[in-house]
């Protein structure tokens, strides 16, 4: 059995643009009212302008004016699920501090950790205000 957010970031992830390193990634965020927001990288010759797929998602989010996520899932066609940059890990923090994030490859291994396991001193606007 499969979980709906995942099979969301299986089928974006067809849709990545990687022809540099053909490393495609797929990403889908549930907001807390259930919608899924999905995401894919996006490469440029200029690879500092490279967008992941889960800022992708997090951004597409945003412009539809959702601020919280309760859940993501990052899918890779790796031996084991490959997590999330450390640019990745800071704005899923600021939009999903407290959510589930699922990992997982194309041949159904899935883990599973929260945000505070995966950046577990994370800067965010408390630092900003202190």
């Amino acid at each position: 059995m499969t979980h709906p957010l995942i099979d969301a970031a299986i089928a974006v992830r067809l849709k990545a643009f990687a022809p540099y390193s053909r490393f495609q990634v797929g990403a889908a965020l549930e907001a807390d009212d259930g919608t899924i927001i999905v995401g894919c990288n996006v490469e440029s010759a200029s690879y500092g302008l490279t967008l992941c797929a889960e800022r992708v998602a997090i951004c597409k989010g945003v412009s539809e004016g959702i601020r919280q996520f309760r859940r993501v899932a990052i899918v890779t066609d790796t031996p084991q699920p490959t997590a999330p940059c450390g640019a990745c890990r800071q704005l899923l923090w600021e939009f999903a501090p407290e959510a589930e994030v699922l990992l997982a490859n194309l041949t159904g291994t899935v883990v599973r950790f929260t945000m505070r396991e995966l950046l577990p001193y994370a800067f965010d606007a408390k630092q900003l205000n202190s």
